[in-house]
């Protein structure tokens, strides 16, 4: 009787584990475009720090993305049990929020560049206060951990919802196991990248150094890839959001949704580009949504804002 019981034990443990392998392929695949998206942004977030503080940056924001996935998939599998209707708003109001961070970039980089220099540019007169640069870096680099930390949540709160609904005919147990599987493999895989990327020109030195010609021709393209790549990656960063952003709250309007389907399926008649232009139309309508979405609410931020009593 022990045998046997030991046996069925054994026989239901490993029908979880291919439930959980079969679940997490499918959920990998469906989840692939928000980590594409979720590793050009958290690039992006990261880049511009001092060399030496460049690894510390991406760990730091990496502890910050588990934090977020362990608060976020006991959430999901809550809201799922309790009030599954939540999770879509929950998710359009991320999106909208993804969509205003990018507006406010957008923005920012075409009306305040000009106010920005006036106003960092030091005076010749001036001798600079290095304890206060100093503090001003340190600062900087919290806010830009906190920054890609709050970014994270969101585009991790659409891996986790995504997983979910892959996993959600399946047990219980195959739900939990499969979404902190994703969870964990997900955040390794975007910031062990995240880290080659940032750290691209400190290999390419080094490869730079060694004696073979071949090495030494790999290491000296990495040196001119990495800056390009770099400036690449501000553009790339903020083109995401309001990819990410618009694809979510085209998914949550369900009007827009079946608007942009539509088109897809007439423009796949075009002769000769039909395919392409299918294929590459609703990532573009994604983006001009998230882009009109992003301006209306710093629109409205801004009205609020104005009429809100300013702090003594």
């Amino acid at each position: 009787m022990a045998g046997a019981s030991l046996l069925t034990l054994l026989d239901d443990i490993a029908t979880i584990l291919d439930d959980v392998s079969v679940m997490s392929k499918v959920a990998a695949k469906k989840t692939a475009g928000v980590l594409g998206d979720d590793l050009a942004l958290n690039a992006e977030q990261v880049s511009g720090v001092k060399a030496d503080r460049e690894l510390p940056v991406v760990w730091a924001v990496a502890k910050g993305s588990f934090i977020n996935k362990l608060i976020l998939v006991p959430a999901a599998l809550a809201i799922s049990a309790v009030a599954p209707w939540l999770i879509t708003p929950l998710l359009m109001l991320g999106g909208l929020f993804l969509c205003f961070e990018g507006a406010e970039k957008v923005i920012h980089s075409f009306f305040h560049k000009k106010d920005a220099h006036a106003h960092t540019a030091p005076k010749p007169e001036e001798k600079p206060d290095y304890n206060a640069v100093t503090l001003n870096a340190a600062e900087q680099e919290a806010q830009k951990v906190k920054g890609a930390i709050r970014t994270d949540f969101i585009l991790s709160a659409e891996i986790i919802v995504i997983t979910l609904g892959v996993v959600s005919e399946s047990s219980f147990l195959t739900q939990v196991i499969t979404l902190f599987g994703i969870a964990f493999l997900m955040t390794a895989g975007v910031y062990g990248l995240v880290a080659v990327i940032v750290k691209i020109d400190d290999v390419g030195l080094y490869l730079s150094q060694k004696k073979a010609a071949m090495v030494q021709g790999i290491g000296r393209g990495l040196l001119a890839f990495a800056p390009w790549l770099m400036k690449s990656l501000s553009f790339i960063g903020t083109l995401a959001m309001f990819l990410v952003g618009g694809g979510i709250l085209t998914h949550g309007v369900h009007v827009l949704s079946e608007l942009i389907t539509d088109a897809a399926q007439e423009t796949a008649l075009i002769p000769s580009v039909g395919s392409i232009v299918s294929a590459l139309l609703p990532t573009i309508l994604n983006g001009v949504i998230g882009l009109i979405a992003g301006v209306l609410v710093v629109f409205v931020v801004n009205i609020i804002t104005k009429f809100m009593p300013k702090k003594a």
